[in-house]
Parts: C-alpha cells; sequence; structure tokens
C-alpha cells in the first residue's frame, strides 16, 4: 500500500518568517512624489499578482525542502527452509496393495502400495513450499532420480513417469540408496538436512556396506526418518531403526494407506520451515516538481516585476 507523506514537514514553520520579514522589513525604495497618484490606481492588479506569484514560490520552494515522500510497505518472507531427499522403494513387491500376498506378482483391483505412496509424496512435496527437495529410488540398484531444487513443478512430472521396476524389480538395495542420498547432500548449504527412506522390503543385493553408508549420511549430517509399510514381516525393522537412530531420525511404520498418511503427517510437523516475516519500506522522493514549480513561478515573477517597472 502506497502512502504519501513530508519527510521534514517542520521546514514550514520558515512561513511565520517569511511573514514577519514581509510585514515588518519591507524594501525601501526611493520616494518620487507627484501630482494625480489616482491615475497609477490601476496598477494595483499586478500588485496583486505579484504577491501571489511570490507566495506561490516561497510556498512551492518549502514544499520541496519539506521532501514529498512515496511510502510502500513490502511483506517479505524469509524461511530457514530444509534440504529433504525422498528414498523411495520401486522394487517388484510395491506393485502390491496393503495386505496382498506376492503370487506370480499379481494384484487386486485397488491401490498398490507403489501407486499411494507416490501420490503421498507428491502432496508432501507440495506442502514444502520452502524446502529443497531431491528423488533418490532403488530397487536392484540406487540412482538419483532428481537432484536437490526448489522446482515443485518439474519434481512432480518427473515423479509421475516412475513405476513399479524403474531401478529393477528382484532386490532392494537400501545401503546403496543412502550412499546416493548422502552424495545429494554434499553441495547443500542447508542448516536441515532430512531424507526419507520409504521401503516395503528386506535389504538385499547392495553393494555397499551399511556402516559406509551410515557413516557418509552422519559427514553430511543427515537425519533419516525410516518408513516400514506393508504387513509385519515384510521389511527389516530393526534395520530401519538402527538407520534412524544412528542418524538422528525416527523409524515409523505403516500397515494401510490411513497410517502412511498419518507417518507423512507427522514427519511433516516435526520438521517443520521456520518463516520470519520482514517489512521493508521503499521510498520514492518527488522534491524535485515542487522544487521546479517554485522556479517557474520566481522567472515569472521577476518578469512581471521588470515589466511593471519599465512602464
Amino acid at each position: 500500500m502506497s502512502e504519501f507523506s513530508l519527510e521534514y514537514p517542520a521546514v514550514f514553520a520558515l512561513l511565520i518568517l517569511f511573514y514577519i520579514c514581509a510585514r515588518y522589513c519591507p524594501p525601501r525604495y526611493e520616494s518620487i512624489i507627484f501630482p494625480h497618484t489616482d491615475l497609477l490606481a490601476k496598477g494595483s492588479d499586478s500588485s496583486f499578482i505579484l504577491s501571489i506569484l511570490k507566495w506561490s514560490s516561497i510556498f512551492l520552494a518549502l514544499l520541496a525542502l519539506a521532501s514529498i515522500v512515496k511510502e510502500d510497505k513490502i511483506e517479505i518472507q524469509k524461511g530457514d527452509g530444509y534440504s529433504i531427499v525422498l528414498v523411495l522403494d520401486t522394487s517388484g513387491s510395491m506393485r502390491l496393495g496393503f495386505g496382498e500376498q506376492a503370487f506370480f506378482q499379481r494384484t487386486k483391483k485397488g491401490e498398490s502400495k507403489f501407486e499411494i505412496s507416490m501420490n503421498l509424496a507428491k502432496e508432501f512435496v507440495k506442502s514444502r513450499k520452502d524446502d529443497e527437495i531431491g528423488l533418490v529410488v532403488f530397487g536392484n540398484y540406487a540412482y538419483v532420480a532428481s537432484p536437490l531444487s526448489y522446482d515443485k513443478n518439474t519434481l512432480e512430472r518427473l515423479m509421475d513417469s516412475l513405476y513399479v521396476g524403474v531401478a529393477g524389480s528382484n532386490a532392494t538395495v537400501i545401503n546403496d540408496a543412502l550412499l546416493q542420498t548422502s552424495k545429494l547432500f554434499e553441495h547443500s548449504k542447508s542448516k536441515s538436512k532430512i531424507a526419507i527412506l520409504l521401503t516395503d522390503g528386506q535389504s538385499r543385493g547392495d553393494n555397499i556396506p551399511l556402516e559406509v553408508a551410515l557413516k557418509n549420511l552422519k559427514l553430511e549430517g543427515v537425519k533419516v526418518y525410516t518408513i516400514g509399510i506393508g504387513k509385519e514381516g515384510d521389511f527389516d525393522k530393526e534395520l530401519l531403526q538402527r538407520i534412524a537412530k544412528e542418524s538422528g531420525g525416527e523409524q515409523f511404520e505403516a500397515n494401510s494407506k490411513e497410517d502412511l498418511i498419518q507417518v507423512y503427517k507427522q514427519i511433516d510437523k516435526l520438521e517443520k520451515s521456520k518463516i520470519r516475516q520482514e517489512s521493508l519500506i521503499k521510498k520514492s522522493y518527488y522534491y524535485e516538481y515542487p522544487l521546479f514549480f517554485a522556479f517557474m513561478l520566481l522567472l515569472l515573477y521577476t518578469f512581471v516585476l521588470n515589466k511593471r517597472s519599465a512602464v
């Protein structure tokens, strides 16, 4: 919202000084006495004009000194954002629904764990407006699907293109995924770094020892929240607990879609970005306009005064 004001309104006190000088300090001219002065009465019009010009120029000059200012108040939000990496299991078992038994990897009609997890992950991404987010997927191998970025639209489109088996279907390389995650944080300047690891399987097929992956996460200061989804025994609970404990995070379990919704809500509350609102005031000065008109009126005053003296 814009507001106009005077930066130095006290300047108008000088009007009193000008008035005193005009009233009690009149200029002295040489007197010439001659008859029939009534014939000069018509000259009173020019005196009135001179008076208007003089006081208008004085007023505008003081207005310029008082400095007209337009103030625009700008609200700025600064967020202490997080760097977050989503580490998602895309192995073959993720095409099953919650509570389904693997039988030649066939599924019932309904949402698979992969679809549910991906949809909730996208909602989580949308809710983290002030955070940079990256994505790692894993199955037979682990790879970085998206580097850390604030571009949520591009990340969402990329997530839409993922599918079960995109990183292989027959293994669950959790350790390798954690190592890839730590590498994503190497160039992050964020003070808060977290990873959310979601899996429904046992760790197998890894090329990297768990100790190496955990060491790299600690070096980068990454806190890992682990989520095991599915029924009891599907995922390695002890492994997920160890990863969460040694990195400073927490371990969660979700046996249904509703459980997983609550897990994401809980993580969102635990790691909430702090937003600071600051106000900036942009000032624009307009003193040059009254100064210009004051100068022009002063020139006109001088012109009329000289013309009057010449008559």
